[in-house]
């Protein structure tokens, strides 16, 4: 196997098992660097579902469906670019209206939305019910370089995968283990405020930029729970002795709160609220 980045090898074995263990989810958003770079491997993943094989497998065979999905020819795969600066409704009616139809070689139908950012409020709901209420042979696979830009209706519904290169989850500082404590922890927050606001997360920035490490050590951890070689010793210990519901609802407060400190001007504030709700989320 050629030779990749540490968030590439975890996606695609993340993959693997995901297939191995028959636990594929009916939509995926994946938050990647580049189209151009990170394509192949979307369409890999693609490769392994519809074979239902390993990333290894895929890259030695040549089988008609490998054949089919590189000369863009697959009949039950297909591909959605936003038509100028949006995703149009009209282009979500036509691809519901020709996934009505049965497969047409009794396999996976797999659609893929680039730029799932550009759903509009218009096309965010006709797809909804599209997503919440699938076939259990239809795969919904969007994409976006920033899944904060993605509408929450849309985001909520599908399971969060990234294939973007955060170099910084290899090097962690020692002010983010103590958040990343504090925050499994929360009700040791209140009890040692002075010393968080005041030595850890000093001002707004700070808060933005380190709560969003946090939040993508948890989803690395979370979704490549077979495989942590990305993340720093020391997350991963502290992360092991908590369980993952709790890691779950952790991530799903974050999830709902980073996006709302742009347009808190209080940054304490902020984060007295957030840690309120991990307290009682937990």
């Amino acid at each position: 196997m050629k030779e990749l980045s540490s968030i590439k090898n975890n996606f695609i074995y993340y993959i693997d098992h995901l297939i191995q263990s028959h636990r594929l989810s009916h939509a995926y958003l994946v938050e990647i660097d580049d189209y151009d770079c990170d394509m192949v491997f979307v369409i890999d993943f693609i490769k392994m579902i519809l074979c239902n094989c390993s990333y290894e497998e895929i890259k030695k065979s040549n089988n008609s469906i490998i054949h089919l999905i590189d000369e863009n020819n697959y009949p039950d795969l297909k591909i959605i670019e936003p038509e100028g600066s949006v995703l149009k409704k009209s282009q979500m009616l036509d691809l519901q209206k020709e996934y009505n139809n049965k497969s047409l070689l009794d396999n996976k139908r797999i659609y893929v939305i680039k730029n799932a950012e550009k759903l509009n409020g218009a096309s965010a709901n006709t797809m909804l019910k599209f997503l919440e209420e699938p076939e259990d042979d239809i795969i919904a696979i969007l994409l976006t370089d920033n899944r904060y830009h993605v509408l929450d209706t849309i985001l909520s519904r599908c399971q969060i995968l990234s294939l973007k290169e955060d170099h910084y989850l290899n090097n962690i500082s020692d002010d983010l283990i103590e958040i990343l404590k504090f925050i499994i922890h929360p009700r040791d927050f209140f009890i040692h405020y002075n010393y968080f606001i005041n030595e850890l997360v000093v001002d707004k920035n700070a808060a933005k930029d380190k709560f969003l490490v946090i939040e993508s050590l948890l989803i690395q951890y979370l979704n490549y729970e077979y495989i942590h070689s990305s993340c720093d010793e020391r997350c991963i210990n502290l992360l092991a002795n908590c369980d993952n519901i709790v890691l779950l609802n952790v991530l799903s407060v974050l999830e709902e709160e980073i996006p709302k400190l742009e347009y808190n001007l209080n940054y304490k504030l902020w984060i007295d609220s957030l840690f309120s709700k991990l307290i009682i989320g937990g």
